[in-house]
């Protein structure tokens, strides 16, 4: 073998080996404290040591559910202008999300998770399956899970000290409603059970009408509106 080809061997094995431990670190990332794994399905076994924060009763997951994963999102609620009782409103139908979910490693942010609305493909999801729900997807191996909460699952932000900004969005306790595996079979969000939008700030649809929503003429108008907030994962318990 002559020395180009030497070189470029060892610049090969080098480069794998690099990518292979950053893949590394970016799977402890998803872990925050530690994984542990199991022979039988090493990409079903990441399991977290993470302490469940205290939150009002009607946004707690009930007893026996496992905190798995946490992840800080930026992004944005979409809000349509549309008719509401003789007049308009931005909040006849639901906020429609799109954030990016990030957990800290070795103090940098890391991307974790992808939020949004999309249509519910689990089999067993309620029918009829709705326009839209919101989703969470894992940026390592592409399993989802679908999500819903209800008014009793809900408090107002500024109420409690797991969500404290005032005039912010909501905060939510969410029951998986249809998962779906990874295409390779990854399952690192496909047993979520319940999901916690915990220290919402902004995201609330604009309280003026006048900024796009104020006569039938204004159907049709959108508008996006900064949000931040914490999402916690939670499992059966294990």
């Amino acid at each position: 073998m002559n020395n180009n080809c030497i070189k470029q061997f060892q610049g090969g094995v080098a480069a794998r080996m690099i990518l292979g431990s950053l893949a590394a670190f970016a799977l402890l990332a998803v872990s925050g404290v530690q994984a542990q794994e199991k022979a039988n399905d090493d990409r079903e076994q990441i399991n977290f040591s993470l302490i469940p924060p205290v939150t009002p009763t009607a946004i707690t997951p009930p007893e026996g559910s496992h905190l798995f994963l946490v992840g800080h999102a930026f992004g944005s609620q979409g809000y349509v202008c549309l008719p509401k009782e003789g007049s308009v409103s931005w909040t006849v139908n639901g906020a429609r999300p799109e954030a990016t979910l990030f957990a800290d490693f070795f103090g940098e942010p890391i991307q974790i998770i992808t939020h949004f609305l999309s249509h519910n493909d689990d089999p067993k999801a309620p029918q009829p399956v709705a326009f839209g729900n919101a989703t969470w997807q894992s940026s390592f191996d592409s399993s989802k899970v679908w999500a819903s909460a209800t008014p009793a699952t809900t408090i107002a932000a500024g109420t409690d000290q797991s969500c404290p900004n005032t005039g912010s969005i909501a905060c939510l306790l969410l029951t998986a409603i249809g998962t779906e595996d990874g295409p390779t079979g990854g399952k690192i969000l496909s047993k979520t059970t319940f999901i916690q939008r915990l220290k919402t700030k902004g995201g609330s649809a604009p309280a003026n009408p006048a900024t796009g929503c104020l006569t039938t003429s204004d159907v049709g108008h959108q508008v996006l509106v900064p949000y931040t907030a914490d999402y916690l994962f939670y499992r059966a318990g294990e």
